[in-house]
Formats: structure tokens, sequence, C-alpha cells
């Protein structure tokens, strides 16, 4: 891979096969799910690429009351120093 082509990520195709078994709001909510993440993997990969290394931290953990669960987070921002 050379410096320009961008690694694939993936998420979309994977979160489309994880969702096989759901219901159609549960399937659209990954859907949105994994185009988001793909967003925010473009944007770490440019924040990466302007100079600044990124992290992202579990701010906290949303519960839905019957179970289930989904981790927020917060990104943790380095630049690099000269």
């Amino acid at each position: 891979m050379n410096a320009h082509e961008r690694p694939k990520t993936h998420v979309k195709e994977r979160a489309e096969e994880q969702s096989s078994t759901m219901s159609t709001d549960q399937q659209t909510a990954i859907r949105m799910l994994a185009n988001d993440l793909h967003r925010l993997n473009q944007s770490v990969m440019n924040a990466v690429e302007a100079g600044v290394s990124v992290e992202l931290i579990r701010s906290a953990r949303h519960h839905g009351g019957d179970g289930t669960w989904g981790d927020l987070l917060v990104p943790v921002i380095v630049t690099k120093s000269d």
C-alpha cells in the first residue's frame, strides 16, 4: 500500500453480515451506525495524516433498560512535538 492509499475498514460489510437475523428497525439502526463509523474512521485517518494522534476512549456506557447497551466514545488527541 502506498502513502496515498487508504486501508479498507469494512465496517459496513461486517455490520450487514451480523444484522441478517435482526428486525427491520434493528437493521436500519445498524446500517446507520456502520455508515457513521465509516465516516468516523475516515476522520481519524484524516487527523492522523494532518499530524495528530487519535485515541478513542469509552466515556460512558448507555443502557437500553432491556439488557442492551452501547459504549459512548470521546477522542483523546495528542499533537506531535518537534
